[in-house]
Formats: C-alpha cells, sequence, structure tokens
C-alpha cells in the first residue's frame, strides 16, 4: 500500500486570529487619526490654492507690468481685460477658470492690498470674514508669514 502525504494547505484558526486582532489594532489607531482632519485638509487645500494664484499673479505682472485691479479681479487671469497689452495668449491659470476655496466660495482679491501690493482671502469654514481657530480666514500674508 502506497502511504499518502496530505498538507492541508491553509491559514489555521489561530493564524486567521492574529491577522484580524492586528487589522483591528491598525484601524483604531489610524481611523481616528483620518477622520479628525478633513478640516485641516481643506484649509491646506486653500493655501495651497493661494500660493498656486500668487505664482499666477506674478507671471501676469511680468507680463503686463502691473498686477489686476480690484474690478478686474482674478478674472483678469482667464480674460484679458480691456486695454491690458502683453496678456498671454491662454491665460494664467490651468483649467482656464478660477478655482474656488474649499468650501466653493470665491477667493476675495483686493489690489492694491492693505497686507502687500494685493490680498487674496478665502474666509474659511464659516464663509464670513473674520473668525477664529476653525472659522479662521486664509489669507495669502500669512500664508507667506507661515512660509518664513
Amino acid at each position: 500500500m502506497l502511504k499518502r502525504k496530505t498538507k492541508s494547505k491553509g491559514f489555521t484558526l489561530i493564524e486567521l486570529m492574529v491577522v484580524i486582532v492586528i487589522l483591528g489594532i491598525l484601524a483604531g489607531l489610524i481611523v481616528p487619526r483620518i477622520m479628525g482632519r478633513p478640516e485641516e485638509a481643506k484649509k491646506l487645500k486653500a493655501k495651497m490654492i493661494i500660493e498656486s494664484l500668487e505664482t499666477a499673479l506674478k507671471m501676469y505682472k511680468l507680463d503686463t507690468g502691473s498686477y489686476p485691479t480690484t474690478e478686474q479681479g482674478l478674472q483678469a487671469l482667464i480674460d484679458q481685460p480691456a486695454g491690458v497689452k502683453n496678456w498671454r495668449k491662454g491665460g494664467y491659470l490651468e483649467k482656464n477658470k478660477v478655482p474656488k476655496d474649499p468650501w466653493d466660495n470665491d477667493f476675495i482679491y483686493i489690489c492694491p492690498g492693505t497686507h502687500g501690493e494685493y490680498d487674496i482671502v478665502s474666509y474659511g469654514s464659516d464663509s464670513a470674514p473674520g473668525g477664529d481657530e476653525g472659522n479662521k480666514d486664509i489669507t495669502n500674508w500669512e500664508t507667506e508669514e507661515s512660509k518664513s
């Protein structure tokens, strides 16, 4: 008679339990950290959009000699304002539209600004000027300060 060697393939119950416990511990540590940060992610996104708008405004000034006025607004980065020469064909922003802040509001643009040559502001999650902590405005002048 022939001896058959049978090796079972697969995981034992103990191995499966160990894996489930490890996954449970990881989920318990990671999920609360991720879930509590959507507002921080939106603030960071707003700062990144402001920085990209600043870059576009600098390129606009290099080509035209000045920043867009408050009346022309950020739309001047997309559509050539009347009387502006040396405006770059195709505009200064990708996707050919002015981005909105992460709360789906327009950025406020003022030129000349009170904090620099121009001011760019997102009113944040409350969509109202001012605010503190979670409702604090995100501005280009505070973004620059945080870089230094």
